[in-house]
């Protein structure tokens, strides 16, 4: 079993301006991509896990979500970061849904360490909002860090990583 890296991405990994679908509207986040390759190094599968009701409330559709996820994507591999398709986890439904997938609730992280054999106990979340943390901490997750929506993640942040 290997532990993962799990990040939530509007706020984290890419600047939040709301709702971002286009690429003309993604930038990442100064650093995330160097914090993201070391803890690759260091063992952690990265695991990418968002919330998207902008496709839910009718302001952009899955396939939006898709062309966006596959540029991104391709970006982290330019970076040297080894990520797939599979390890990206959304939940499409707005709040009122209350599904088991929607953070605060545990269902992303619980399905990807079911696919991924992950180690929950040694695996990190990085989250910039309270329900990252409380998905995170459900899911019986080790190590959690809210970080300020926007702001780089410091090394020392992940302290024990």
């Amino acid at each position: 079993m290997r532990p993962a890296l799990f990040l939530d991405r509007d706020g984290v990994i890419n600047l939040d301006h709301g709702y971002v679908y286009r690429i003309e509207d993604f930038a990442f986040v100064p650093g995330i991509l160097e914090r993201m390759l070391e803890a690759q190094r260091r063992g952690y599968l990265p695991v990418i896990v968002t919330n998207q009701s902008g496709i839910g409330r009718g302001y952009y559709g899955r396939e939006d979500f898709e062309v966006l996820t596959a540029w991104m994507l391709e970006r982290m591999r330019e970076a040297g970061i080894e990520i797939g398709r599979s390890q990206v986890f959304y939940c499409p439904h707005t709040p009122e849904e209350r599904c088991v997938c929607r953070k605060p609730e545990p269902g992303m992280l619980l399905e990807a360490a079911k696919r991924f054999d992950l180690d929950l106990a040694r695996s990190w979340m990085v989250g910039d909002k309270k329900s990252d943390i409380q998905a995170a901490k459900a899911a019986g997750v080790g190590h959690t860090l809210q970080v300020v929506t926007n702001q780089p993640i410091e090394a020392k942040e992940l302290h024990g990583l």
